[in-house]
Formats: C-alpha cells, sequence, structure tokens
C-alpha cells in the first residue's frame, strides 16, 4: 500500500480493526487510531505494523478520546504531524470513521452490563466527542457506524424513544459545512456471511463534488450515494462455503488444529488463506492460528451433538433459561444469512462438530482473512467482560471472542469503502 497514492483515513474507537482493514482493502491508509482497550488496540497495531510503522509510535495512536478533545493543542499538533510525515495539512483528511462503543444501545449488551439508565454509561455520549474532532480536523467525509438499537433507545425510563438517535443524529448534521445523511443496513446484503444490521452515518463536506452524490435533502444515505445500494445478498457464502476448509476429522476437545486439514476449494477460502503480502493461498499442512477448541464438558458435547442430529433443535432435557443457542446452518436458507455473530461464542454451535466455534472461524465469520492475528486473553466472562455500571465499574476486558463480535465485518466496510473512495477521488 503505497500512503501518496491512497487516501487518508483516521480512525475513532477502531476495536481491533474491522472497518479499517475493509476500508485499507477499498484503498485507505491508517494514518492514526484511537481505542481505549489494550489488547484491542495492540490487535489494531500489530496487524498493521508493516504498512504503517508509524502506528506503534504515540503520536499516532491514542487510548483515551475525551483526552484529545479536552486538550486545545493536541489537534493541532497532530495535524503539524500528518503534514510532516503524510504530506497533508488541514481540512485534507481524506475520512474519518468511528463507531462509539454501542453497549449501553445494545439489546444484549445493556441486558448482559446490569441495568442502568442509558444517560448514566459515559461511553453513551462518545459520539459527541466525534463530532467535536470532525468540526477541529475538517475531513472531506465522515462515517459514523454503531447497532440498530441505537435509533430506538431512549436515555432514560421517563424519556421518548428514539431520543438518542435524534441527538446524535442533530449532532452531526449541525456541524458546519457537511451534508450527513443515514441508513440501517444489513451486512449480509453487501455479501457478509451474517445478517448483522448496522446504523451507518455519513457526512460529506460541501465542497466535495462527485457525480454519485444525489442533488437531494432526503437523510436516506443510499437515496443521497453517500452509501452504495444493497446488491450482494445473494453473493454471501454459506457456512461450509466459509468454514469447511476448517474441518478437522480429528479434532480433539479442549485441543488445537496448528495445520489446514484441508485445501482450499471455494474462492471465499482461497481469499482467506492468501498471505497479506499476496501470493498463492495457504495449502494443505501450512500453519494456521486461532483455531483452539473449547473444552466442553461431556454433557455439553451430548447436548451440542443432539442439537445437530436434531436439525438445530435443543433436546427438552437440555433445555434452560439461558440464551438460546442456535447451530450454524450447513446453508443460509432463501432470506440469506441470518446469524450475528456477538460478543459470546458460545451463541453458535458448530454445522457439524459438537463444540462452539474457535477465535478463527469466529474471525471469518467478520470475513477477517486467516493472516490476521489478535490479542489478549481468548475469552472471559461474567463481570470481567461486562463491568458494572452499578457500582461504577465502567472497564470491561475485551478477549479475542469480543474484539471480533465487536468489529464491522470486514465485506461490509470494503462495500463502503470502495463507494467513499470513488466519491473522494478527483
Amino acid at each position: 500500500m503505497d500512503p501518496k497514492k491512497s487516501l487518508k483515513v483516521v480512525d475513532l474507537f477502531a476495536g481491533c480493526g474491522g472497518l479499517s482493514l475493509g476500508l485499507e482493502n477499498a484503498g485507505f491508509f491508517p494514518v492514526f487510531v484511537n481505542e481505549l482497550n489494550d489488547d484491542a488496540r495492540r490487535t489494531y497495531i500489530e496487524n498493521r505494523k508493516e504498512i504503517n510503522p508509524l502506528l506503534k509510535e504515540s503520536a499516532f495512536h491514542a487510548a483515551d478520546v475525551k483526552s484529545m478533545v479536552a486538550s486545545e493543542s493536541y489537534v493541532k499538533s497532530l495535524e503539524r504531524r500528518f503534514k510532516s510525515e503524510f504530506q497533508f495539512g488541514h481540512g485534507e483528511l481524506d475520512l474519518l470513521v468511528g463507531g462509539p462503543p454501542c453497549q449501553g444501545f445494545s439489546g444484549i449488551g445493556h441486558r448482559r452490563s446490569y441495568s442502568v439508565e442509558k444517560e448514566q454509561l459515559p461511553s453513551n455520549h462518545l459520539f459527541q466527542d466525534m463530532a467535536a474532532l470532525v468540526h477541529r480536523l475538517r475531513p472531506r467525509a465522515f462515517l459514523f457506524e454503531n447497532v440498530r438499537g441505537l435509533l430506538h433507545a431512549k436515555w432514560n425510563d421517563g424519556g421518548e424513544k428514539g431520543d438518542i438517535w435524534k441527538q446524535v443524529f442533530q449532532t452531526f448534521s449541525g456541524l458546519k459545512d457537511y451534508r450527513v445523511a443515514y441508513r440501517l443496513v444489513f451486512a449480509k446484503d453487501y455479501g457478509v456471511p451474517q445478517n448483522r444490521p448496522r446504523v451507518l452515518m455519513v457526512g460529506i463536506r460541501k465542497d466535495v463534488k462527485s457525480p454519485l452524490l444525489a442533488d437531494s435533502d432526503s437523510v436516506d444515505a443510499v437515496e443521497r450515494g453517500f452509501l452504495p445500494p444493497p446488491n450482494g445478498r445473494q453473493h454471501a457464502p454459506h457456512p461450509i462455503e466459509l468454514l469447511g476448509d476448517l474441518v478437522d476429522d480429528k479434532y480433539a476437545n479442549g485441543g488445537a488444529t496448528l495445520v489446514y486439514p484441508k485445501a482450499a476449494t471455494t474462492a471465499i477460502q482461497r481469499w482467506l488463506r492468501t498471505p497479506r503480502e499476496g501470493g498463492s493461498p495457504l495449502r494443505k499442512g501450512a500453519s494456521v492460528t486461532e483455531h483452539e477448541y473449547s473444552k466442553h464438558s461431556p454433557k455439553i458435547v451430548e447436548k451440542f451433538q443432539a442439537m445437530i442430529d436434531n436439525g438445530g433443535i435443543v433436546p427438552e432435557k437440555f433445555r434452560t433459561k439461558k440464551f438460546a443457542q442456535r447451530v450454524l446452518p450447513l446453508k443460509w436458507g432463501d432470506e440469506g444469512p441470518t446469524i450475528t455473530a456477538t460478543s459470546l461464542p458460545d451463541d453458535y454451535v458448530h454445522f457439524s462438530q459438537p463444540r462452539i466455534l474457535t477465535v478463527r472461524e469466529w474471525a471469518r465469520l467478520q470475513m477477517f482473512p486467516d493472516w490476521y492475528q489478535f490479542e489478549g486473553k481468548r475469552s472471559t466472562g461474567g463481570i470481567r467482560r461486562a463491568g458494572n455500571p452499578r457500582e461504577g465499574v465502567f472497564d470491561r476486558e475485551v478477549p479475542k471472542y469480543t474484539q471480533i463480535g465487536n468489529a464491522v465485518p470486514v465485506g461490509l466496510a470494503q462495500a463502503v469503502g470502495e463507494h467513499l473512495a470513488k466519491i473522494l477521488r478527483p
């Protein structure tokens, strides 16, 4: 990737880098990353140390976005560094993107994080910091993404349904010199093997001209030409097409598969197994990472096998009050992908083996290629993952499964990035 020929992007609340990776595939070059969690930030930087080694330096990454906004001199200093290293000045950044943490807006995330009023969660106000940085950096375009629940959430029990989104949209649409529109999109409509609804809001600076932009005041981002129209549902790979080459017939409960057990046989498998530097897809017997199996008890193995044998139905004797688990199908139905990868890997059972998915399989559902590596713990649970807002505990562990589940699907990000690149390129 040549930084001189690439469009430049700043990624806020970047997580492990799904959004950035899709944008990079579309021709964008990351010049700065913000991510609060140490492990997720390490994942982001470690996977980009070859294309942009400067990201490892403290001058080009930050943990706390609020400290960036609070310092009047920070942005000016950052822009000087951009000018020195990447030769672009104030108002010349191509794109700023961000997905403020969504646990307070997500139905599942909020339910599993102890119930408190959403206005009490500090992370629910980070959109204001993102808007402040858009105002100060004046990128040619910005992209805000979040969960569907944001559209209907209210600040407190006495609030009006949707009042959070109303404030978010007003904040960004009130930015001077930007045209702003949004759309609830479904990842499967862009060729991703998940349903995964996401709210995408795009702002295009008024001096950016493109034949793709419609002369309209609509707030629908697709109608305005800010986002690509959905057209890829029929191209979303089936689970067997996506994961079939990772099925190890000799796998052991609690063990690991260290090499590819099968050759790549589908286009998506070949793409996922292609090294970052290019070349041929990795062959059968080549090393594969993150393909370790959870250690399930005999009763759980029996339950999972019964679910597989009974078309996904949980036999009566195994039913509990826990969130319903589902067997990942071999193939999607007529409506396309029906699942959404979450932060909990035990939501889904493998389609042919009595186990949950490995980190590598989980990553493939989000369309991370196999060369992408994840930092931190494999998994965690309880208070460590959810925090306890009732007690003022907002810190959360973000293990590998959670990093992946929280990410923007790479394929969705690439589709959006390719469209924005056409708008932004002269």
